[in-house]
């Protein structure tokens, strides 16, 4: 049965659409904060002035080192996590409420099991990390000064597999509502009903009906006429007033099945998909608005069109950024259910919590055009229990009571032979997700043929036999590959190894002092690895185009002994022709391109030409002797005809450092972030791509150091140090905007056996 959906979308912290209310303040700034323990930390006489003074988000994780004994382990990425409290002292005449109102806090996310104080009394508790939660503070405001504390306990480990963070590390807003009035954005739900008149090219149509629900107060169809459709390449959003709230609304289409494949508008699509933890890199799991548009925004450059949350709902923010940068999404809920995967995870909390943690994610999130399916759980320990078969269904049934709208789907994955136990279980589904399973899509095709799969993770080295799976079978719509992001925790995994470190996958041993994951398309710093490279030509370049990308492949034994790949990982390749010491020795350089033919060049010399075409992946692998100077890729069309070029040179020694800023004038409201990438270059400006070279860096003005790091998963010094070795030439600088206009100087400085170069940048804060 064919099953077609209609979505639309609500914008939120980007364009304050859900905040719209006449009294929605932000609540991040003023806090103390201790990590000590505290047994009184919500009494209102207890003295806290000598607590940190911090500002929201938070994360107290990230500004401490791995250790090798922390208690989150290798999953959590060896930091300490444990337990916090924060303190907020506000006047009476920041909380007044009028007749009629009530007034809440607003957590769009605190790690862990939290319990929230005003004036000393418990006002509301809050388990699950990862979903927003309010709290009533109406009964509890006094005259006078008034104490709001929340204390978050994170200290049962290990309780996550990944990176979690700890604290209050998203967004907490002071909200009042108004019983007569439509100020509530979880009351309100708009879809679109109907499209009408859909152009050939899935780009506009006609008209369409919207419906528009608010509780029980509103229900009402509106029309929309000569519209724009939103899309990936056309994210086009409208604004729809419903009392007090203005809604960011997406108009688009979408129909599934196991003949026609996925339909966007009408038009077959194919899903690019990266899986995405919630953390922000060397930002730790800190929920900046910036930080989650640039997350989006390095998804869209790398040719992604959609991002599975795994395991669990993000930002608000981050998908916001996916409605109007244009971005599909699978908005997914939990890891595991019943049976543990670590000692403290959710299923000790699961019967008591999950019906309020899916609500929080549909409500908050069901606005929103980006997302084409939720997703219940991730690789269920419990697979062969019947009773998975009751949850997964209970699960489902939560979601479209409140959102009939969106397929829900599952990524199930097997450790030994029995695959086709899931059958039942995937019967629930309405599209199934498969983890590193789609060797066994032909025959579940031909048990099953109405199942519409998707692979909710691949391996990064498959990824033209992914790519050719999709392009080929239409009842396998979309790839989602683990992961589009470096992050941290799950330490180890993706990274290859050199003869004197472990040779075992990340489960199998410790690999410290490792302590995040390498498998992502793009590193820590925001470079884009050469797999990601390839993977963008192999989805969205068409057959015969000139683009074409050149890397170097490196050499084996060249750094410390012979490489051990694992299964996340590809081969080391690098954007480098800086190869000292291995000179005369041969070395194989790659080249992606879907033009018919490609020629390497070496200090203008033909070295090779080669045909590339499907059966050789749409890949060059050419074997040289290294020699130092200018290595040239061009691509070729079928005449013969030169095209695009490719080129990488051999750099001479370090000579400064070069800052480029992702933007030179940020808001000075506090929040707004700039992040700074660090490159090490030669007296040409060729970036030194073997320089580790530490560096120095300084923030003065109208601006604060949050962070300053390399992509090297192995170096110990905390993020939010001032000192930072670069790796492979580069590092990444993110400053946090005062709130006060001026300027803001970042200075980074070479040690003196470099010269002692110094090397500044101005950022404007407005």
């Amino acid at each position: 049965m064919k099953k077609t959906i209609f979505a639309l979308c609500m914008l939120g912290l980007i364009a304050v659409n859900s905040h719209a209310q006449s009294k929605v303040k932000c609540f991040d700034f003023g806090w103390k904060f201790t990590n000590q323990e505290i047994t009184d930390g919500q009494s209102v006489s207890l003295d806290d002035s000598k607590w940190k003074s911090i500002d929201l988000p938070h994360d107290w994780d990230i500004s401490h080192s791995p250790a090798a004994n922390a208690a989150t382990g290798k999953g959590g990425g060896y930091f300490p996590a444990g337990k916090g409290w924060y303190r907020k002292h506000v006047k009476d005449s920041e909380l007044n409420v009028n007749e009629g109102e009530s007034m809440w806090l607003h957590f769009e996310g605190v790690y862990q099991d939290c319990k929230v104080y005003v004036n000393g009394k418990q006002a509301g508790k809050h388990f699950y990390g990862y979903t927003p939660f309010k709290v009533n503070i109406t009964p509890y405001i006094c005259k006078g000064m008034n104490t709001i504390a929340v204390m978050v306990d994170n200290s049962r480990q290990p309780n996550c597999r990944w990176y979690s963070g700890s604290g209050i590390y998203r967004h907490v807003w002071l909200e009042t509502y108004n019983r007569n009035k439509m100020d509530d954005p979880q009351k309100l739900f708009v879809r679109t009903e109907k499209v009408f008149g859909i152009s050939a090219d899935g780009t506009h149509a006609d008209s369409a009906a919207v419906r528009v629900t608010y509780g029980n107060q509103l229900d009402e169809t509106r029309i929309l006429r000569n519209v724009e459709l939103w899309s990936p390449d056309s994210p086009k959003l409208y604004d729809i007033k419903v009392g007090e709230l203005t809604v960011k609304h997406g108009v688009r289409t979408f129909s599934y099945d196991a003949k026609n494949g996925f339909l966007l508008n009408g038009k077959p699509t194919l899903i690019n998909g990266a899986c995405v933890h919630h953390d922000n890199g060397v930002l730790g799991a800190m929920a900046f608005d910036a930080a989650e548009i640039r997350k989006v925004r390095l998804m869209k450059e790398a040719g992604f069109n959609l991002i599975r949350t795994s395991h669990n709902p993000q930002t608000r923010a981050m998908l916001d950024a996916c409605d109007s940068l244009g971005m599909m999404v699978v908005d997914e809920s939990f890891d595991g259910w019943y049976s543990e995967k670590n000692p403290y995870d959710y299923h000790i909390a699961i019967d008591s919590c999950y019906t309020e943690d899916i609500t929080a994610m549909v409500l908050r999130d069901r606005n929103h055009p980006c997302i084409i399916s939720y997703s219940i759980g991730n690789e269920v320990i419990e697979r062969k229990d019947i009773r998975v078969i009751h949850t997964a269904s209970k699960f489902k049934n939560v979601i479209t009571s409140l959102d009939n709208t969106r397929p829900v789907t599952e990524a199930l994955c097997a450790w030994d032979s029995d695959w086709e136990i899931y059958d039942p279980h995937a019967a629930v589904l309405d599209i199934v997700g498969y983890n590193y399973m789609m060797h066994k899509a032909e025959s579940d095709h031909e048990r099953c043929p109405e199942r519409v799969m998707w692979q909710t993770e691949s391996y990064p080295r498959d990824a033209f036999a992914n790519w050719k799976h999709t392009v080929e079978r239409p009842y396998i719509i979309g790839d989602m590959v683990w992961t589009g992001l470096d992050y941290l925790g799950e330490s180890a995994i993706g990274l290859w190894h050199y003869e004197n470190e472990p040779r075992a996958e990340h489960w199998q041993a410790e690999h410290f002092p490792y302590h995040g994951a390498y498998c992502g398309d793009v590193d820590l710093t925001g470079w884009r690895k050469p797999i990601s490279h390839y993977r963008d030509m192999l989805w969205n370049v068409e057959e015969g185009a000139a683009d074409v990308y050149l890397a170097v492949r490196e050499p084996d034994y060249y750094v410390n002994g012979h490489v051990t790949e694992t299964l996340w990982s590809v081969w080391p390749t690098w954007e480098s022709w800086n190869w000292r010491g291995w000179e005369g020795k041969d070395i194989e350089a790659e080249i992606y391109t879907k033009a018919p033919k490609v020629r390497l060049y070496l200090n203008n010399k033909l070295i090779a030409e080669r045909d590339v075409n499907i059966d050789t992946q749409y890949k060059a692998v050419i074997k040289l002797p290294y020699q130092p100077g200018t290595l040239k890729a061009v691509s070729v069309d079928a005449n013969g005809k030169e095209m695009a070029e490719s080129t990488l040179r051999t750099s001479s020694e370090p000579a400064t450092i070069r800052l480029t800023p992702d933007r030179k004038l940020i808001n000075a409201d506090g929040q707004d972030l700039a992040f700074i990438m660090v490159d090490v270059v030669d007296k040409d400006g060729n970036i030194v791509a073997d320089a580790d070279i530490p560096v120095t860096v300084s923030v003065k003005g109208r601006a604060t150091l949050l962070a300053a790091a390399s992509a090297n998963l192995k170096d110990l010094e905390p993020k939010t140090s001032p000192k930072v070795t670069t790796y492979k030439g580069k590092a990444i600088i993110v400053v946090r905007s005062g709130r006060k206009a001026g300027k803001a100087v970042i200075s980074a400085t070479m040690p003196k056996e470099n010269g002692s170069k110094s090397t500044s940048l101005t950022i404007i804060c407005k």
